[in-house]
C-alpha cells in the first residue's frame, strides 16, 4: 500500500511543530484581547485654548478609542466650548463635568469611572504630550509583557523642549524618593503618560485630587497583584517626547504641588 506522503511534507512539518509549541509553552499571564479599545482619558481646567487642537490630534491618531473629557470647573469659556462644539457632536467623544474645580486626580476618577476600554491612557488637555506616541505606549501591552505603561521624558526617546531647570531637579528627586519606597526604577515618576490594563486601574482604590494622583497610582500599581497568578504588576517604561509649556502658556503645577506628592509618596508606602 502507498504510504500517504502530505505527513512528509514542510507545511505539514510546521504545523506539527506549531501544536507541539502551544502545547508546551504557557500563556502569558495575561494575554491582551486580540480587538482592543483604548479609552482616552483627558483632564481638563482652564485648557479654552488647546482643547480643540488636542482633540483633533488625539482623534488623528489610528487606534481603536473612546475620549473621554472630563471638565474641572473651568472658568475660561472651556465649559462653553465643549458645550458648543464637542459634546455629542463626534461618535467617540463623551463628555463630563465637575460642578466645581476639584483637581486633576478628581477629574481622572471620574474618567476611569466612565471608560468601558481595555486600557486606560492620561492625556493632559494641553499640547505638552503626543498622541502619536500610543502606538510605543501600547506595545508593551498589546504583546503580553506589561500590565502597566509609563512614558519617559528622561530615556532620550524623542525631542525635548529646553524649559525649567528646578521642575527637572525636583522631578528627579520626586522620582528617586518614590523608587525608594515602592522598590522599582522609574525615571519619571510625575510623567502624564500612564498605560494601564482596565482591570489594573479600575481594581484600585484612588483617592487623590490633584497632581499627587501621579505618586499615589505609583505607590499602588507598585503593590497590585494579579488575582488569579498572585504575579506583581508588571510595569514598563518607554521613551516619550515631551513640548513642556510655561506659566504664560497655562502651566499649572507648581512647588506646593511637589510637596503634596512628597507627602503622598510618604503616606501611601504606609497607608491604604
Amino acid at each position: 500500500m502507498r504510504a500517504d506522503s502530505s505527513h512528509n511534507t514542510p507545511e505539514a512539518a510546521s504545523d506539527a511543530s506549531t501544536v507541539a509549541a502551544s502545547a508546551v509553552l504557557p500563556r502569558p499571564p495575561s494575554a491582551p484581547p486580540r480587538t482592543y479599545v483604548l479609552s482616552v482619558l483627558v483632564p481638563i481646567y482652564n485648557e479654552r485654548r488647546s482643547l480643540l487642537d488636542l482633540l483633533a490630534r488625539v482623534r488623528a491618531v489610528e487606534v481603536p478609542k473612546e475620549i473621554v473629557l472630563v471638565d474641572d470647573g473651568s472658568t475660561d469659556g472651556t465649559v462653553e466650548l465643549m458645550r458648543e462644539q464637542i459634546e455629542g457632536r463626534f461618535p467617540d467623544v463623551r463628555v463630563f463635568y465637575h460642578d466645581k474645580n476639584r483637581g486633576k486626580g478628581a477629574a481622572i476618577r471620574t474618567a476611569i469611572g466612565e471608560a468601558t476600554g481595555d486600557f486606560l491612557v492620561v492625556q493632559d488637555a494641553d499640547l505638552e504630550y503626543d498622541p502619536r506616541e500610543y502606538f510605543r505606549l501600547l506595545e508593551p501591552l498589546l504583546d503580553g509583557r506589561a500590565d502597566v505603561v509609563f512614558g519617559s521624558r528622561f530615556l532620550g526617546g524623542g525631542a525635548h523642549r529646553v524649559c525649567f531647570f528646578w521642575h527637572r531637579v525636583a522631578n528627579a528627586w520626586l522620582t528617586t524618593y518614590s523608587n525608594m519606597c515602592t522598590n522599582l526604577n522609574l525615571t519619571d515618576m510625575e510623567v502624564c503618560y500612564k498605560v494601564f490594563r482596565r482591570e489594573v486601574v479600575k481594581s484600585l482604590t484612588l483617592r487623590c485630587d490633584r497632581f499627587d494622583f501621579e505618586p499615589e497610582v505609583t505607590a499602588k500599581v507598585a503593590r497590585w497583584r494579579n488575582p488569579e497568578t498572585g504575579q506583581r504588576c508588571r510595569i514598563y517604561e518607554v521613551p516619550i517626547s515631551y513640548s513642556g509649556r510655561d506659566y504664560s502658556e497655562g502651566k499649572k503645577i507648581g512647588l506646593k504641588d511637589a510637596f503634596a506628592a512628597a507627602w503622598a509618596i510618604t503616606k501611601y508606602k504606609f497607608v491604604d
